[in-house]
């Protein structure tokens, strides 16, 4: 029998709203695994759907830099949140785009290429021994259009290109170029507020969609429905899954009244010409990183010889 924390139902609590005593009884009944755990609070009725993330941990800065029609947003992680407020670092993460930029996003090529006279790992390696923090050059993305433009946001800025949240849209269009990269810049925004999976259902992993139905299904055969009931339900269901996770069917962040499929409609009037989204990234500071707590007090109590 899998030994139930504190800490574990506090993860389920937080990500699902559930009650204390429902995670607790989730976990117990799906050995201890969250994803398992927020999956039976759901067919039980008792949570909306996991939406929270779990607790983004790790520090740093995400870096965004825009040339033409070509994109990057890299991740530097750090220890802790004032190296972020360091312009020695704000300066490493800088350059890191801008040889992403040429290289590509491999982020072993990233760190060989040269930045002057030295190579980006050098370039950490020496941060690194000057701010006495440790470093890493997570991962890094690119985004082209043939023609059109590559739209871009950063949320939380502390200066221009670098901040928490990081987007890349990519437009493609024959409209007029400074209108588009106005556009890209609300639709990025909108991406970076409403967070979504896919530009349309067909672009959703297949199976992130099995579960979901799954999940809606288990549901309510536990409730007794019959079969042709449940599937009616099932496809309604997945409609309003796909209007909360794919970009085009999302209610556009800037006018509550359409959706962003009907917002870039509107848009090609203004633009000149037809207008496709033909990808996105979207970055977030330390999302999938767990951090280890430590509990300062018994540390300083420990050091001290105390514990």
């Amino acid at each position: 029998m899998a030994n139930i924390t504190a800490q574990m139902v506090k993860e389920l609590r937080e990500s699902t709203g559930a009650g204390m005593m429902d995670c607790k009884a989730a976990l117990t009944e799906t050995g201890g695994e969250i994803q398992a755990a927020q999956d039976w609070l759901r067919k039980k009725g008792l949570s909306k759907a996991a939406k929270k993330a779990g607790r983004v941990a790790a520090e740093g800065l995400i870096g965004v830099r825009v040339q033409g029609t070509k994109g990057v947003v890299v991740e530097v992680n750090s220890e802790t949140d004032f190296v972020a407020r360091n312009d020695l670092f704000q300066g490493l993460v800088k350059m890191i785009a801008d040889v992403a930029l040429g290289v590509g996003t491999d982020v072993e090529k990233i760190k060989a290429a040269k930045a002057g006279s030295i190579t980006v790992a050098e370039a950490i390696a020496d941060t690194i021994a000057k701010i006495g923090e440790n470093m890493t050059l997570r991962r890094a993305a690119s985004l082209a259009v043939s023609k059109g433009a590559v739209g871009s946001y950063v949320h939380s800025s502390v200066v221009d290109g670098l901040g928490k949240i990081g987007v890349l849209v990519a437009l493609e269009s024959d409209g007029k170029a400074d209108e588009l990269a106005s556009l890209g810049r609300m639709i990025a925004m909108h991406i970076a507020a409403s967070n979504p999976q896919a530009i349309e259902a067909s672009g959703l992993d297949l199976a992130v969609v099995k579960r979901e139905k799954d999940v809606l299904a288990d549901k309510f055969k536990q409730q007794g429905k019959p079969a042709n009931v449940i599937e009616k339900i099932v496809e309604s269901g997945l409609k309003t899954y796909y209007k909360e996770v794919c970009l085009l069917e999302q209610v556009y962040v800037h006018d509550d009244k359409k959706t962003v499929a009907q917002a870039l409609k509107e848009a090609e009037g203004k633009v000149g010409g037809p207008i496709k989204i033909t990808g996105f990234v979207r970055y977030a500071l330390g999302e999938g990183i767990e951090k280890q707590e430590t509990d300062f007090a018994a540390e300083v109590a420990a050091a001290a010889g105390q514990s």
